[in-house]
């Protein structure tokens, strides 16, 4: 059994988890062999700027290129420039580094490579409007996505059809050359397409399903981004055409091997792991309602896996704005948690977003202990009222609950760790 306390044991299983995506593990076994021309390398993404410092490190021949990465994000690259931008929200800095990324690959031989590195983040690290479209016009179309509770997949739908440079369009543009993607996968189902919006993959989603993504949350589009929607002029590559004919992928670090090596970590302290799935998403507040009664099960009756035992999950849950406070998803998820779990003896959770960032903070999630909201409510912090007004990290900060990390240099999606310290039920005997 473990000598460790539960938070110990809780932060041991998510640097695990962390540790166990980093660029200089998953990029170097990787690699194709170099080509006859010219090796070009382009990416964008939280994690792009180590892949790129990761490439090069093991790259035996020449190469150059291009990645953007987010502010504060970025690490010594010799050969590949790297370029910071804004996240979630993009800015100019984010535009030019996609316009100069197009530039980058353009006129490209059937002899040269082009390495692409993909990693979450990198679809508001690459805004480069479509036709009649403006960056104010992405800022407050991408706005109104992260606040409307879309999934991501139903966000990035949008995204692909409203940018010049995503849904396929940049493998395209790299056309005749062969392009070798490298994706780190934050999304539900390591689908390629979601992941930074899938420049560099085809696109199966029509306009059509946009502008249903639109209509579905009430989002307010401006005249350029509705027309370019409603004309079909906004449509991306889509599967079999020509021009994607020499692009491979391979999704080289996911959600699924992070909370392997988190379950790795209970196992050796005694704990029994139980991954409840890598791609759950949901309102955040419904899927720490039945987290919570996962766990008092677990607590009760010892099922279904009876203490001490961790219940592991990843993928991405959605906030609903409907307050003013400093939250993300991963602490709404907690503050929602522990007043499911009223004060419940013997359970600890922690939840956090594996690039170190939950929503907009650079605070990566939480801690909940058995104690958390009476702690909340001696510090006149009433847990529903925070909770009802997305406040969740100023709840947390203010207990000396938060989890800070500082950027991880990788991104796999969420990460949440429900410990159960014991189970006190009998189970009925037949």
């Amino acid at each position: 059994m473990t000598t460790m306390t539960p938070r110990e044991l809780l932060a041991s299983m998510f640097t695990a988890a962390v540790g166990a995506a980093q660029p200089a593990l998953c990029i170097p076994r990787n690699l194709p062999a170099p080509p006859k021309g010219r090796t070009v390398v382009i990416g964008a993404g939280k994690a792009s700027a180590a892949m790129a410092q990761a490439l090069e490190r093991s790259w035996p021949g020449p190469l150059s290129g291009l990645v953007v990465t987010r502010y504060g994000y970025a690490v010594p690259c010799e050969r590949i420039e790297i370029v910071e931008a804004a996240h979630p929200v993009p800015d100019a800095a984010g535009r030019e580094a996609a316009q100069r990324m197009l530039r980058t690959v353009r006129g490209l031989s059937a002899d040269d490579l082009v390495i692409c590195l993909i990693s979450g983040g990198g679809s508001a690290l690459l805004p480069l409007p479509g036709e009649g479209v403006t960056l104010e016009d992405k800022q407050a179309i991408n706005r109104a996505l992260l606040a409307s509770g879309a999934s991501i997949t139903e966000m990035n739908c949008v995204r692909r059809h409203l940018s010049a440079i995503k849904g396929g369009r940049l493998a395209a543009a790299c056309h005749p050359a062969r392009v070798v993607n490298l994706l780190i996968s934050d999304v539900p189902g390591d689908n390629p397409m979601d992941i930074a919006s899938g420049p560099t993959v085809a696109d199966p989603t029509t306009c059509a399903d946009a502008l249903e993504v639109v209509r579905r949350y009430g989002i307010d589009l401006p005249a350029g981004a509705r027309r370019l929607l409603e004309s079909g002029d906004g449509e991306t590559i889509k599967p079999g055409n020509r021009r994607l004919e020499h692009v491979e992928t391979h999704i080289v670090a996911s959600p699924q091997m992070a909370l392997e090596a988190a379950a790795d970590v209970a196992r050796q302290a005694g704990v029994t792991p139980l991954i409840l799935g890598d791609s759950i998403e949901g309102e955040a507040r419904d899927v720490a309602k039945v987290m919570a009664g996962i766990a008092l099960q677990a607590r009760r009756h010892g099922q279904p896996v009876a203490g001490p035992c961790v219940l592991l999950s990843g993928g991405e849950t959605t906030v609903t704005l409907r307050g003013n406070g400093r939250g993300g998803r991963n602490v709404e998820f907690l503050l929602a948690l522990a007043v499911a779990l009223d004060g419940a003896p013997d359970i600890h959770a922690l939840a956090g977003d594996t690039d170190g960032v939950d929503g907009a903070e650079e605070i990566a999630g939480a801690f909940v202990t058995p104690d958390t909201l009476a702690r909340g409510w001696e510090r006149g912090l009433p847990p529903r009222a925070s909770l009802e007004n997305n406040d969740a990290h100023t709840f947390f900060r203010a207990l000396g609950d938060s989890l800070v990390t500082g950027p991880t240099l990788t991104n796999v999606n969420d990460f949440r760790a429900i410990y159960v310290a014991q189970s006190v039920g009998v189970r009925a005997h037949p």
